[in-house]
């Protein structure tokens, strides 16, 4: 393993990074998502199915109860973790110590989902993977600013893009060709370790100095955590830009796999599941990277963002209009291609929209609670549609009309052409 020396830790990178370390890291990307949606796409559902009877609560309910608490763990991990690989100081680098321990120790905690036996451990299990994972998560999209230009940005979030939708097919796959649930929690642990080895083991990681760590204290660590939108306007647009976007899509998958059943009542749901699963990942894959390296071509962010986003609100509302088999495989083909195209650039547009070098894991960790927000709004938002005010239709309407809402906040953001 290669190391960098201290005084790189802090500077604005120039030299562009190679295709093994781009790969390296964006497999490690890759296995934390594993570890997400293994458990998000089937296990989690399927375990709420079993533990419903005799709760005196819906599946639905009960779903939406236990990745709700979840999602607020992660509202408060990635920042957090964020914020305490930004001071550390370790031979190994800033990122690395965080990487390892939030992937060994997310890989603890989905054995410990695979042997829940009621609503209050599939609970704790549940927080501690958001936890664990949320660590190792938050120095994963650090290390990017911290190694890449800003001019390569784009296409290396293409290729983390990529990741995050082969972990989520992948995920899926495992859950469901494990052959049970303990067995799907069990490969999913297995690849969340095995993922992040090759970069861990064989690229260096930046390394602050003692001298380059900011003096300890509460009061300024804490108060490090809110970005004023006035005094950062284009990061508050930024950020709430992806924060509806992402609320739009969590509310299409949230119910996905009772969708299949209950509405259009296809003979295997979660087959059904992995199905449209693949075809969004096929859609996603042949625009992620494109998509990046087009925004680096061109320097500009924000026509990409808006027109992707506007792409994804169409697909979303063609599952409140056309409600059947054919219709879910057309919808998540086109919220594929314009998820592909969102997921690169967005994430390129967040970092050059940062404030302090000092400061990128604990900014960019507050950045995805615009990514985990949602998985708590949308069970909050989503439970009372289906049960009380219409159904699926209604929930996918309200969804696409969000996410065009979010597509056109990016206009607002004015540092970034």
């Amino acid at each position: 393993m290669t190391t960098v020396g201290p005084s790189s830790a802090l500077a604005e990178p120039v030299e562009r990074v190679g295709r093994g370390w781009t790969a390296a890291l964006s497999l490690a990307n890759g296995a934390i998502w594993v570890g997400w949606f293994g458990p998000l796409q089937i296990l989690l559902a399927s375990q709420a199915k079993d533990f419903a009877p005799g709760s005196g609560m819906s599946k639905e309910t009960m779903l939406a109860w236990v990745t709700g608490v979840g999602a607020v763990v992660s509202l408060i991990a990635n920042p957090l973790f964020g914020a305490l690989s930004d001071r550390t100081t370790a031979r190994w680098g800033r990122r690395t110590p965080w990487i390892v321990a939030g992937s060994a120790g997310g890989a603890l905690a989905l054995l410990l989902l695979a042997g829940a036996g009621g609503m209050g451990t599939m609970t704790l299990g549940w927080c501690l993977v958001q936890l664990t994972l949320n660590a190792a998560f938050a120095a994963v999209t650090a290390a990017v600013p911290d190694q890449v230009p800003r001019l390569q940005r784009g296409a290396v979030g293409g290729w983390l893009g990529a990741a995050q939708i082969l972990g989520v097919v992948g995920g899926t796959g495992l859950a469901t060709a494990a052959g049970g649930i303990a067995a799907g929690y069990a490969a999913c642990a297995v690849f969340t370790v095995v993922g992040v080895l090759p970069y861990v083991l064989r690229y260096g990681d930046p390394r602050l100095a003692p001298r380059e760590r900011p003096p300890w204290s509460w009061r300024t660590f804490l108060a490090g955590f809110w970005l004023s939108p006035r005094r950062y306007p284009d990061l508050g647009w930024a950020w709430l830009t992806r924060f509806l976007i992402n609320l739009s899509n969590s509310l299409v998958l949230l119910y996905l796999l009772y969708y299949l059943r209950d509405r259009l009542h296809h003979d295997d749901p979660d087959e059904g599941v992995l199905i449209l699963t693949a075809v969004n990942g096929l859609t996603l894959l042949a625009t992620v990277v494109v998509g990046g390296v087009w925004s680096d071509r061109t320097g500009r962010r924000k026509p990409f963002v808006l027109w992707s986003g506007a792409l994804m609100a169409v697909a979303t509302a063609l599952l409140s209009a056309w409600q059947t088999w054919p219709g879910a495989i057309v919808a998540a083909a086109v919220l594929g291609i314009g998820f592909g195209v969102f997921t690169s650039v967005d994430f390129a547009l967040m970092t050059d929209v940062l404030p302090k070098a000092t400061d990128r894991g604990k900014d960019l960790g507050v950045i995805n609670v615009a990514n985990a927000l949602p998985q708590v709004a949308a069970p909050a938002l989503a439970a009372p549609i289906v049960t009380y005010l219409g159904g699926y239709r209604v929930l996918y309407l309200v969804a696409a009309v969000i996410g065009l809402v979010g597509a056109g906040l990016v206009s607002r953001i004015r540092g970034v052409d």
